[in-house]
């Protein structure tokens, strides 16, 4: 937004001057986390309660275990395990800079075992990279060398990116391993065998790598497969739970003990308070030939359908995507992870995809044979797949690189970003039906050639939303705000949104406040409705700037940028609609740059009394010449014991609201502004079409018809608004409480701030 923002702004910023200068509770929501089992999973021990087992653990401490010391702490967790003679677990320690337990080199690879005596130095490793497949493949050669066993298990734990980010970073080395890394280990030490796989279950204690991508990955290498779709929080797997488990009971299988992986995990999520948005999921591995052949035979049916009518089917994928659960964040201020649940998307693009959405649903069903979801992640399926949210090129590079990944899903996203069909889809678009799709051999699935960047914004082939830029608005009988948009321009969209602006002509100032999905939409019609009644999301009633990440059916999800007791985050909150209040459920650090910026936080931050906020926005001087929004420190205070995140009265003052319309890459218009003025509670709404030059703005969609009378149109509300609560943050009185004035308040220090 503050990109799109910024051309818009400077555009009104001198016809704004003259304009304003001629005139409780942070509880509500279930907390509650559900499990899902598949009918016809099979959790019987199928072994004996002799047999051995040996756990491979890989433990790449990275910057988790030098700031936090997680790892550390699940190593203690592991060793309140008694273990029996028969159950071994193998440890490889490295990628941290620091370690928190005594005697695990601090800048080196250790090895460890862990058996009924106890914890055993094994001595130090060649010192090894363990963001690299080479890293990965010593260690297993280690452990097949000297710790053989029945039953196999290994587990990777760090952090994860997805699909296309991979897993375990090594802060000391800056790397991590991408899926075909881990594929190719597993595959040079021993070697594919889907019939006979060596390993019992490989898990993922990372977030964001339940994927199909993942899945297809450890195919043939292992019966079952344990990962999270969401971020994990920072306690993660509950090591004294699981491995506890099969100790007890060595006679149990893959999928017992997977399911054990599962409860004890959320189990450990509820004690730590961080269960409302964790997910973790058990698969059956060797459904996962027939899973990608649904997954790539709807790529091909979308595939055909976009030859056809991209924009339709483009749009129809993209708003499929945005009402699904998606993990690790994407937005615009907290970066892109392009996971999406493959349940929920395929179940919203069945109009679009009649023939194999179903079919794919089925397989996803009979793969995933057991999920726990926190009470804010009650719909994902168990496995996401990869959606390009924000059309970055890099990222679909990384993807398509993927061997794995099936080559119709490639190319249609290859479409979607570069505008044209790439040559390896023409094998597809032959008329064939969809369902004869075969997935491609392991390690023969990458190599489609891309442009060298996408299109510019506003020229690309298939999305022009440039186009929509200064909608006229208009207002209704009601007094509502609306834009009226013709049906051509509604399949080049896959949201429409609105963002507010605050601006004070003495204070020489506009602040950003953010963005919401908080208007009445009908898309049938194409008419976009305000539903503002002078009230925005106030953290311990200052004034926030708000993105959302996450509209659904029954909660909102919302990030608000903070610097907490000094540190950039991201306040994580949620809108729960039966409440119709909001929950913070915590913060996550915003400070990666690098190969780190691929990994979201994992931890969690619970606020506490006593903690010092600092809100961040977005602004400009209305009378500077500088276009470019600027981030800005407005208010600093301490919070008590039950900070509160509510809709507020936003009090006297001006404020700017726009529609934004979305196209399915992220780009973005904005409307003409309107304009509400509050005195003394009372709102004036007023859309000036004339202002940004309305008349010649249409870009070709002259059936609108609004704004051929530019001109300022106004009506009176019976607006809440009391006391210019933000005017008088901006100006130094802060409201009462138990916390301070801002560092922004003060005379003109935010326009001086913005002007820096």
């Amino acid at each position: 937004m503050k990109r799109k923002l910024a051309k818009k702004l400077a555009s009104l910023a001198a016809a704004a001057l003259l304009l304003l200068t001629g005139c409780g509770s942070d509880t509500g929501g279930s907390s509650h986390a559900a499990s899902h089992i598949n009918s016809g999973a099979d959790f019987s021990n199928p072994y004996s309660a002799s047999d051995t087992w040996v756990i491979y653990w890989y433990l790449c401490g990275t910057d988790l275990e030098t700031e936090l010391g997680a790892a550390s702490m699940d190593l203690e967790e592991l060793q309140k395990v008694k273990l029996p003679p028969n159950v071994k677990v193998v440890i490889q320690t490295g990628g941290a800079n620091q370690w928190h337990t005594s005697g695990i080199p601090t800048r080196g690879t250790g090895r460890f075992l862990y058996d009924s005596e106890g914890l055993h130095d094994l001595g130090q490793a060649p010192d090894v990279n363990m963001g690299s497949g080479s890293g990965l493949t010593e260690f297993l050669q280690f452990g097949k060398d000297n710790f053989s066993a029945d039953h196999r298990v290994f587990v990777f734990w760090d952090h994860g990116g997805g699909s296309v980010g991979g897993i375990c970073l090594d802060e000391r080395y800056d790397t991590m391993m991408s899926l075909d890394d881990v594929r190719n280990a597993f595959s040079s030490v021993y070697g594919a065998n889907p019939d006979d796989p060596p390993f019992e279950l490989i898990g993922f204690d990372a977030c964001l790598m339940a994927t199909v991508d993942t899945l297809g990955s450890v195919h043939g290498f292992s019966r079952y497969m344990v990962a999270s779709q969401e971020i994990e929080p920072g306690c993660g797997w509950n090591y004294t739970g699981w491995v506890g488990a099969l100790a007890n009971d060595p006679a149990m299988g893959g999928a017992a003990l997977g399911k054990a992986i599962c409860d004890s995990y959320m189990q450990g999520c509820k004690e730590y308070d961080v269960e409302e948005i964790a997910t973790l999921s058990l698969s059956d591995v060797s459904k996962a030939p027939t899973l990608l052949s649904a997954y790539g035979a709807y790529g091909v049916e979308a595939l055909q359908a976009a030859a056809e009518n991209p924009r339709q089917l483009f749009s129809q994928l993209s708003r499929g995507a945005e009402a699904s659960e998606n993990y690790g964040g994407n937005t615009r201020e907290q970066g892109y992870y392009d996971m999406v649940d493959m349940g929920e998307l395929a179940r919203n693009t069945r109009n679009a995809m009649p023939a194999t959405s179903g079919p794919l649903l089925s397989a996803l069903d009979d793969c995933v044979l057991y999920h726990v979801n926190g009470s804010y992640r009650p719909n994902g399926l168990g496995l996401s797949c990869y959606h390009a949210y924000d059309g970055d090129a890099d990222v679909w590079r990384a993807y398509a690189d993927l061997n794995v990944s099936p080559t119709p899903i490639k190319c249609l996203y290859y479409y979607l970003i570069f505008g044209q069909l790439p040559d390896a889809a023409q094998e597809y678009l032959s008329g064939a039906p969809a369902s004869v799709y075969t997935p491609e051999t392991p390690g023969t699935g990458a190599g489609i050639s891309a442009p060298t960047t996408a299109p510019a914004a506003g020229t690309h082939p298939i999305y022009n939303v440039a186009a929509l830029e200064d909608t006229p608005v208009d207002i209704d009988h009601e007094g509502a705000a609306f834009v009226q948009l013709p049906v051509s321009a509604l399949d080049m969209l896959s949201a429409v949104h609105c963002q507010l602006v605050y601006m004070d002509a003495k204070q020489d100032i506009l602040l950003i406040l953010g963005s919401d999905s908080n208007i009445n939409a009908d898309w049938d019609t194409g008419r976009f409705k305000d539903n503002f009644f002078g009230t925005w999301p106030m953290l311990e009633g200052h004034p926030v700037y708000v993105e959302i990440t996450y509209d659904g059916d029954g909660f909102n999800l919302y990030s608000i940028p903070i610097k907490l007791n000094g540190v950039r985050c991201n306040l994580q909150v949620v809108y729960d609609y039966k409440t119709e209040k909001y929950r913070i459920l915590g913060a996550r650090k915003d400070d990666k740059e690098g190969v780190a910026s691929l990994v979201a936080s994992r931890e969690l931050i619970k606020l506490k009394a006593g903690d010092t906020i600092t809100t961040i926005h977005y602004g400009m001087t209305l009378s500077g010449a500088n276009t470019t929004p600027t981030e800005v420190e407005v208010d600093t205070f301490t919070i008590g014991a039950n900070p509160t995140v509510k809709d507020e009265d936003v009090g006297d003052g001006t404020y700017g609201y726009f529609f934004e319309f979305i196209d399915p890459l992220n780009n973005s218009a904005l409307s003409n502004m309107v304009t509400y003025t509050i005195q003394n509670g009372q709102i004036t709404t007023s859309v000036d079409n004339a202002m940004t030059g309305a008349p010649g703005a249409q870009g070709g969609f002259a059936e609108t018809g609004y704004g051929a009378d530019p001109g300022l149109l106004q009506t009176s509300g019976g607006g809440n608004a009391g006391g210019g609560s933000i005017a008088d943050q901006l100006s130094g009185g802060a409201p009462s409480g138990d916390y301070g004035g801002g560092a922004g308040n003060g005379g003109g220090s935010i326009a001086e701030s913005l002007t820096r």
